[in-house]
């Protein structure tokens, strides 16, 4: 409340501001209905997200919190609100490095390393993305990176534009460049990069939503309406 606050005061042309905690299901499903209770929206960017230097912890649903908040969060969150004419999902460069097997996603036989934790996070943000993308053809979904820059997360010594970091993503959610309206792609700097190969598998990308289908009890709808 008190960030929704601040945010209030630092935008006071917000139309509104919704409140949840995006590492409990149930929370999720809160700000999805705070959401969709506004109406239809144009764009929704999904940009929260947890760092690689965080320990190994278990949510209150016993999921591991870089996975839920960086994952699950978004994927319920699209299941959730009504689809918007597009979607844009926050990934990192760091993705490359990820392994998007799922073969112990929770990592309880693996021992911690945030570093991949956080690289696995971020390469199953693209899954999910060109996933949404195959799934909602009337949905324009896509997937960026914006740069190792100087937030919280990325440390005060990293290396990139902090002003750059949010240009990819607003032109992703409201331009009319036909750059930026096509569907199951990755960015850097408004230009499409290569991605994980791993992302673009119809068997990733299903196994992917399946998984958090169990996890949450909410499958995605087979198309946008």
């Amino acid at each position: 409340d008190a960030r929704a606050a601040q945010t209030r005061h630092a935008l006071p042309q917000a139309e509104a501001v919704v409140v949840g905690d995006l590492s409990s299901i149930a929370e999720m499903r809160r700000i999805a209905d705070q959401v969709n209770a506004l109406g239809k929206h144009d764009a929704v960017i999904h940009n929260a997200g947890v760092g690689y230097r965080e320990p190994r912890v278990e949510t209150a649903d016993a999921i591991e919190h870089i996975f839920a908040i960086n994952v699950l969060a978004p994927y319920l969150l699209t299941a959730l609100i009504e689809p918007p004419d597009r979607l844009v999902y926050l990934s990192s460069g760091m993705h490359t490095g990820g392994d998007a097997g799922l073969d112990d996603p929770q990592w309880t036989t693996r021992p911690w390393n945030g570093a991949q934790a956080y690289a696995d996070s971020k390469l199953l943000d693209v899954v999910l993305a060109f996933a949404v993308a195959r799934r909602w053809p009337a949905v324009l979904s896509n997937a960026l990176e914006p740069g190792w820059v100087p937030t919280k997360m990325g440390g005060p010594g990293a290396p990139d534009d902090m002003s750059l970091a949010p240009v990819t993503q607003v032109w992703l959610a409201v331009s009319a460049d036909p750059a930026a309206t096509v569907s199951g792609q990755y960015f850097f700097h408004q230009k499409r990069r290569r991605v994980h190969p791993a992302a673009q598998r119809k068997d990733v990308q299903d196994k992917l939503l399946d998984y958090c289908a169990d996890l949450t009890g909410t499958p995605l709808p087979a198309r946008s309406v």
